[in-house]
């Protein structure tokens, strides 16, 4: 018997889910895996920009150093920049902040920041 692991991008939430269970993780580190799930599945398919990049602000504004939240805030901004071809100010300084920290130190910020002020750069056709 084989099993196969398949991966599948996780669906948006309510926002009232969403935001719960964001604000838990943001206060206890035990809560970061399910608050990453769902930082990923509004990136990917919430349809309200605003609310997908509030919480990639909070998230990428709260979280503490070396928390996978911060990279993945960033990563999930350039999502948002592909989706709706626009961030606001305050995100572009965000993404292009965090990929400035994972470059300069990639146990603050992973790497996936980098990624994302990527995404940023190419879809928004900054910098």
């Amino acid at each position: 018997m084989h099993s196969h692991l398949t991966f599948e991008n996780p669906p948006a939430l309510p926002h009232e889910v969403a935001a719960e269970a964001l604000e838990r993780a943001l206060r206890d580190r035990s809560h970061e895996f399910e608050a990453a799930s769902v930082l990923v599945g509004s990136a990917l398919n919430d349809d309200d920009r605003e609310f997908v990049e509030h919480w990639c602000m909070e998230v990428g504004t709260r979280a503490i150093s070396g928390s996978p939240l911060l990279g993945l805030a960033g990563l999930c901004l350039g999502h948002t920049a592909r989706r709706f071809g626009r961030l606001s100010g305050e995100a572009l300084a965000l993404v292009e902040s965090l990929a400035s920290r994972a470059e300069a130190d990639p146990s603050d910020v992973d790497g996936r920041a980098l990624d994302g002020f990527d995404d940023v750069r190419s879809f928004l056709h900054l910098w």
